[in-house]
């Protein structure tokens, strides 16, 4: 796995946890799945951090997803 695919998955997975993160405490119930996906997010962007010869900054991001969606079309 690349460092740019796991920052794209981490960033769109930690994207998708937001709203079932307030479900659950608009709810009242314990956010079990949400904070899972965050720990998983979490952890696929600090190892593209790690991982990456170069790092990255704020304003590569645009140039990292287009990059990597151009990567994994056929």
């Amino acid at each position: 796995m690349t460092s740019d695919l796991a920052l794209v998955m981490g960033i769109i997975i930690a994207g998708l946890s937001v709203p079932s993160l307030l479900s659950a405490f608009s709810d009242r119930r314990a956010p079990r799945a949400p904070a899972l996906m965050l720990l998983i997010a979490t952890s696929l962007i600090v190892y593209a951090a790690t991982t990456s010869p170069v790092g990255y900054e704020f304003s590569e991001l645009p140039e990292v997803f287009a990059r990597t969606f151009r990567a994994l079309m056929p």
